[in-house]
């Protein structure tokens, strides 16, 4: 029996943000599980704003609709989840989000939940998600970095500040569990958990760990 084919979509053109979207899957590596990742090419350079989260949903349709008749579930690879139940309307196996499956985790693990998001333009539309999806009383506080999707290239300048949101989020806010609410971050999450005393969800390894949940119980 081959291994099941789970494809991760980047729906920016960022391609370093791909590469570390593959990076945050190696604890799956092992899995009887085939991994592609996919840039989605049309897509906007970094989505933080609602207008690029909507402009990246045509772009990625086209790759799922391509890429459909070989993959066995499909993971939208960012925390807006942009366009995700569209997505699921257009093929016939699952498709996850990274921030749906993400907040699900976190809820299974605490109480009160903090996001770290990468920019402040970005948060506004997060809460609409969380309200959306039923879950905004859960999220005790989300708040920025402040920094660009590009500029996570910088790893200890990221892990600087998101220490420091971090701790913000568990003192000031109440966090118990702490979401890093962008993909990409992957590399620095043991750090993060050590530093801040806090159990952290990487988005991508909380889709990845449902889809092959998925595609295992109906083997």
């Amino acid at each position: 029996m081959s291994n099941a084919r789970i494809t991760l979509v980047n729906p920016n053109s960022l391609v370093k943000v791909t590469e570390a979207i593959a990076r945050a899957t190696a604890p799956f590596q092992g899995l009887p599980l085939e991994f592609r990742f996919l840039t989605s090419a049309g897509g906007p350079a970094g989505i933080q704003t609602q207008a690029e989260a909507d402009a990246s949903i045509a772009p990625m349709a086209q790759l799922f609709r391509q890429e459909a008749a070989a993959t066995d579930a499909f993971i939208v690879a960012c925390f807006s989840d942009p366009g995700l139940h569209g997505l699921r309307d257009l093929v016939a196996v699952p498709v996850l989000g990274i921030g749906e499956c993400s907040v699900l985790t976190a809820m299974s693990m605490a109480t009160r939940i903090g996001v770290i998001a990468i920019a402040s333009a970005a948060v506004a539309r997060h809460l609409r998600y969380f309200r959306a999806m039923g879950v905004a009383d859960r999220i005790c506080g989300e708040l920025a970095l402040d920094m660009k999707v590009s500029d996570l290239a910088d790893p200890e300048r990221a892990f600087e500040r998101m220490t420091a949101v971090g701790r913000t989020l568990r003192d000031d806010h109440g966090a118990d569990v702490l979401i890093m609410g962008c993909a990409g971050m992957a590399d620095l999450r043991d750090r993060l958990e050590e530093a801040c005393g806090l159990p952290v969800v990487e988005p991508t390894q909380a889709a990845v760990a449902m889809a092959a949940g998925r595609l295992f119980s109906r083997a």
